[in-house]
């Protein structure tokens, strides 16, 4: 029994990392399993790229107005039944061909959609405005460990045993998660809280990182969907490496989110700037010499250092902001970063055929750069 109201925060955090671990494995498996799926229900890569696509409009699209619509119910209860719906529909879309899985994507990324509405803000809630930073970092390393975790070993489950396996491991994950969720968070009401708004209201701050995150995450993910094939074609590794490389990605992933949490309770302005940079860099980078082995596995690390830190930084920002509700004013942060997953798999997805892979991180990097531009024109006041 927990009797340490402290303790029993710190564990209910623990359970929305698991929860946003199950989240971001399932939205990017496709991304290791993309000739695996292919193979077994019978479409090209490309299509199986959509899962991606779909998945993120859907986020994008019914972010705030489910939000709006689910705003009054007590968040322990929320929670709970968005996990239920993972786990439900997550099981239920492996038991056919691609339609099934592609529509039982959907009806999880409606979950998605409003979990990471409100997530953010409820463990925010459960800890002092002092820490909000690293408690937000925290949360969005419950997806870095998908990097490092889940998906490497969700991919090589999926190669082992079929993607389907691959699939039912995660939403038992997502079990355990709604379990914990609905046993520790406290029943609070959304108006309730410290992180109910934002700490520093300014309409301007938060709709130039709205734009940003929508630029940078377009390009980010131009690239990212479709790694697979890169590091196969323009690198040479063998497909057996895929997975390897991912684990190194997400490795370099957690001290990338730990940085972030710190930073983002010091410096804010700092703490979204660097990784926007670093990400530029490397992916330009990667388009000039990815066909350099060595040189591919640095980059791909540095590259996994920096992208954790977009979602953790910038949704502290959201955070600090946010010129009214945090509820509302994360959905379309979530709904913008889910435009950007979609918009840039769609991007990669129209090129990979005709210009070839490696023209994705050329068009990834010019987007990432155009996001620091963006950020750049804030006002220097912290």
């Amino acid at each position: 029994m927990i009797d340490s109201a402290a303790t029993r925060s710190v564990v209910a955090l623990g359970a929305l990392m698991v929860a946003a671990f199950s989240f971001f494995t399932v939205e990017m498996l496709p991304v290791g399993l993309l000739s695996v799926i292919a193979g077994d229900v019978g479409v090209s890569e490309s299509t199986v790229g959509l899962l991606v696509t779909g998945y993120g409009l859907t986020v994008a699209i019914v972010s705030l107005p489910l939000t709006h619509l689910v705003r009054r119910i007590p968040r322990r209860y929320l929670l709970s039944g968005l996990l239920a719906v993972f786990v439900a529909s997550t099981a239920v879309s492996v038991t056919g061909g691609y339609r099934l899985l592609l529509g039982g994507r959907l009806v999880t990324a409606l979950a998605q959609a409003v979990f990471w509405a409100v997530a953010a803000p409820a463990a925010a809630s459960l800890f002092s405005p002092q820490v909000r930073g690293r408690v937000t970092a925290a949360l969005i390393g419950g997806g870095s460990l998908a990097s490092v975790l889940g998906v490497p070993s969700a991919t090589w489950l999926g190669q082992q045993a079929g993607w389907r396996a691959a699939f039912l491991a995660v939403a038992g994950l997502g079990l355990l998660a709604l379990i914990g969720v609905a046993v520790l968070l406290p029943t609070t009401s959304p108006q309730d809280g410290n992180a109910a708004t934002g700490s520093a209201p300014d309409r301007r701050r938060y709709w130039t990182i709205i734009a940003a995150t929508t630029v940078a995450i377009t390009g980010v993910f131009g690239a990212y969907t479709y790694i697979s094939p890169f590091l196969t074609d323009v690198s040479g590794f063998a497909p057996r490496t895929v997975s390897v490389l991912l684990l190194v990605y997400g490795l370099a992933g957690l001290g990338g989110v730990a940085a972030s949490g710190i930073l983002s309770d010091r410096a804010p302005r700092v703490a979204t700037l660097a990784p926007v940079v670093i990400l530029t860099a490397t992916l330009f980078a990667l388009y000039l010499f990815g066909a350099g082995q060595a040189a591919t596995v640095a980059l791909i690390a540095l590259w996994g250092f920096a992208m954790p830190q977009i979602p953790a930084t910038f949704q502290s920002r959201v955070l600090q902001v946010a010129p009214g509700s945090t509820d509302n004013a994360s959905a379309v942060f979530s709904a913008m970063f889910n435009v950007g997953i979609a918009s840039g798999a769609l991007i990669g997805g129209l090129l990979l055929p005709h210009t070839g892979v490696r023209s994705t991180f050329l068009t990834a990097g010019a987007l990432t750069f155009a996001a620091l531009l963006i950020l750049l024109s804030e006002p220097r006041k912290p």
